[in-house]
C-alpha cells in the first residue's frame, strides 16, 4: 500500500477510495472468513442469473446475503421469507455500494420448528387456492388394470406393494424410479406424476388407471421433498386418481392433502388399490349359487302354475264337438243352396239379355245424335251473338242502377251538408248578434274590458246588420265586408255598453 504524505497534514496518511475499500475488505474477510449466522430470512430476490439475494435479520439488525446459483441448486430446502435458518459462509464487502454481506455456502432450517412454520405457510396458501377441496377429488377405480407406482426401486416399499398386490389381486404395475429424499426428490416426483399423465391410454406403454406415490417412514427432513409446492401442484393437477402413501401413519405431508386418497402406509395403499380376489371369487360363487336356486324355484313355480291352468282348460274333444256338428249341417245344405244360386243368376241374366235388342240400341243412338245436334246449334255463331246481346243488356241495367245509387248517395250527402251549414249558422256568433249583442274591436283586436276600450285609438262595433267605427269619424260597415254602410236603421245601443257609444 502506497502512502501519500502531505507536510501540511501532519503524520496522518491519505488513502484513495479504492485503497480504503480494499483495506476494509481484507480486514473483514481476514477476521470473518468462516461464520455461521442464525436468523430469519427477510426479503428474497431471484434474478434471471440464478443467484439468490436475501436479508438475514433478527429483532435488532439486518445483514445482506448472497447465494450463488451453484450453491442454491444443491439446497434441500429453498429459502423463503419468514423462514428461520442457519447460514454458513464468509463475510465480505461490496465496494460498489459500500456495504458488507455474507456469501452463503450452506443453509439449513433452524430446527423442526422452522420447517413446520414454513409448512403451515405453504399449506395455508394452497388451501386458499382450493387444492384441498374435497369436491375436486376423484374416486378410485374399483379394479384398475394398470397401476403406476412412484417410489425408489431399491427400497422395501416397492416390494411391500408388489407383495400385497400379488396376494390380493395381481395387476400390471409400472414403476417410475425417483429419489425419495434429498434435493432431487421433489423435482423427480413431480416429473414422474406428470410423465404418467402424459402417457396415452392403450399405447405401447399404456397409461395407468391409478397412481401410488409411496415412501417409507423418516424424519421431517427426510420427508421434506413431499412437502414441496411443485409436488403438491403436480399431484393436484393429475388426471389419474392418485393415492399418497408417504411415511408412517403419523406422518403427514402436503401431498396427502391434495391427493385423492391418503393411505397410512404403502401396504395400505396397495389394499386401497385392488379388492381381494379370493373374496370376489367367493362372492361370485355365492351369487351364482343364489341365482341357480332362484332360477330353479322360479321354474318350479311356473311349472306348477302351468299345470294348474291346464287342469282348468276344457278337453280338446269337447271344444271341437260343436264346430264339427255345425260343419256337417252346413255341408248337407250346401248342394241345394248352390243350385238355388245358379237358378237366380240365370233368371237375372235372361231379364238383362232381353233388353239388349238391336232396335233398342238404335233408339238410344238416335237420342244421342239429337242431343249432339242441339248442343252444336247452341255453339254456332248465332248462339254466341245472342249471348253477347244478353250480356250487354245486363251490363246496361247494372250501369243504370249504379247511376241511380250514386245520385241518391250525392243527394243524401247534400242534405247532410245543408244540415251542418244550418247548425253552424245557429251556433255561430252572428246568431248571438241578432239577439241584441255586439262585438267590440280596438285597433283590430277584440276588446273585452273598459280599460282596453279607453286605451284603443280606433274602435269598431259589429252588430248583426253592420259595423260602426268610432275614432276619426263614425262609419257603418256591412257585416260581411266590414266596409259597406248598413242598409237599415242602426240598432239601438244596448244599455250594457255604457259610455262607449
Amino acid at each position: 500500500m502506497d502512502l501519500i504524505e502531505d507536510s501540511g497534514a501532519g503524520n496522518t496518511p491519505e488513502f484513495s477510495v479504492s485503497e480504503l475499500s480494499g483495506a476494509v475488505k481484507k480486514a473483514i474477510e481476514g477476521g470473518f472468513g468462516h461464520v455461521r449466522v442464525r436468523g430469519e430470512v427477510g426479503r428474497v430476490s431471484r434474478p434471471r442469473s440464478g443467484h439468490v439475494y436475501m436479508d438475514l435479520k433478527d429483532d435488532r439488525a439486518v445483514i445482506a446475503g448472497v447465494m450463488w446459483k451453484g450453491v442454491a441448486a444443491k439446497l434441500a430446502n429453498q429459502p423463503e421469507e419468514g423462514m428461520e435458518v442457519i447460514a454458513t459462509g464468509r463475510l465480505t464487502t461490496f465496494p460498489g455500494q459500500s456495504k458488507y454481506q455474507i456469501v452463503i455456502e450452506d443453509m439449513v432450517p433452524a430446527g423442526a420448528g422452522a420447517l413446520m412454520a414454513m409448512l403451515e405457510k405453504r399449506k395455508a396458501a394452497l388451501a386458499a387456492e382450493g387444492l384441498f377441496d374435497p369436491a375436486r377429488k376423484k374416486g378410485l377405480p374399483y379394479l384398475p388394470e394398470i397401476i403406476g407406482v412412484v417410489t425408489s426401486p431399491s427400497g422395501a416399499v416397492i416390494r411391500d406393494i408388489l407383495h400385497r398386490l400379488r396376494d390380493r389381486f395381481p395387476r400390471k404395475v409400472l414403476i417410475w424410479p425417483v429419489a425419495v429424499q434429498g434435493a432431487r426428490c421433489a423435482p423427480e416426483v413431480a416429473r414422474a406424476i406428470e410423465g404418467f399423465n402424459r402417457l396415452s391410454p392403450g399405447g405401447a406403454l399404456p397409461r395407468p388407471d391409478l397412481l401410488i406415490v409411496a415412501r417409507g417412514g423418516g424424519s421431517v427432513e427426510d420427508l421434506w421433498g413431499f412437502n414441496e409446492e411443485i409436488v403438491a401442484r403436480a399431484a393436484a393437477a393429475s388426471e389419474i386418481p392418485l393415492v399418497s402413501a408417504v411415511g408412517h401413519e403419523t406422518d403427514t405431508t402436503l401431498i396427502d392433502f391434495v391427493s385423492d386418497r391418503r393411505a397410512p402406509t404403502p401396504t395400505a395403499a396397495a389394499e386401497l388399490a385392488v379388492p381381494v380376489r379370493v373374496d370376489l371369487m367367493a362372492a361370485t360363487r355365492d351369487l351364482g349359487a343364489r341365482m341357480t336356486r332362484a332360477m330353479g324355484l322360479r321354474l318350479e313355480h311356473r311349472g306348477q302354475r302351468l299345470r294348474d291352468l291346464g287342469r282348468a282348460m276344457p278337453r280338446l274333444e269337447a271344444v271341437l264337438d260343436g264346430p264339427r256338428q255345425r260343419l256337417d249341417v252346413v255341408g248337407d245344405r250346401l248342394p241345394a243352396a248352390l243350385r238355388r244360386g245358379v237358378d237366380q243368376h240365370r233368371l237375372r241374366l235372361s231379364e238383362v239379355s232381353g233388353s239388349l235388342r238391336p232396335s233398342m240400341l238404335r233408339r238410344a243412338i238416335e237420342a244421342d245424335r239429337a242431343r249432339l245436334r242441339d248442343r252444336a246449334d247452341r255453339l254456332s255463331l248465332r248462339g254466341v251473338t245472342r249471348e253477347i246481346r244478353e250480356g250487354r243488356a245486363q251490363l246496361d241495367r247494372l250501369a243504370q242502377r249504379m247511376a241511380e245509387v250514386q245520385a241518391a248517395r250525392l243527394a243524401e250527402m247534400q242534405r247532410g251538408a245543408d244540415a251542418l251549414g244550418r247548425l253552424n249558422e245557429t251556433l255561430g256568433y252572428r246568431a248571438t248578434l241578432r239577439r241584441g249583442y255586439a262585438v267590440v274591436r280596438g285597433d283590430g283586436e277584440l276588446v273585452t274590458t273598459r280599460e282596453a276600450a279607453v286605451a284603443a285609438q280606433h274602435l269598431e262595433v259589429e252588430f248583426a246588420d253592420g259595423v260602426v267605427r268610432l275614432g276619426e269619424g263614425a262609419e257603418v260597415a256591412a257585416p260581411d265586408t266590414l266596409k259597406a254602410k248598413p242598409r237599415g236603421k242602426p240598432a239601438k245601443t244596448p244599455p250594457e255598453q255604457g259610455s262607449l257609444f
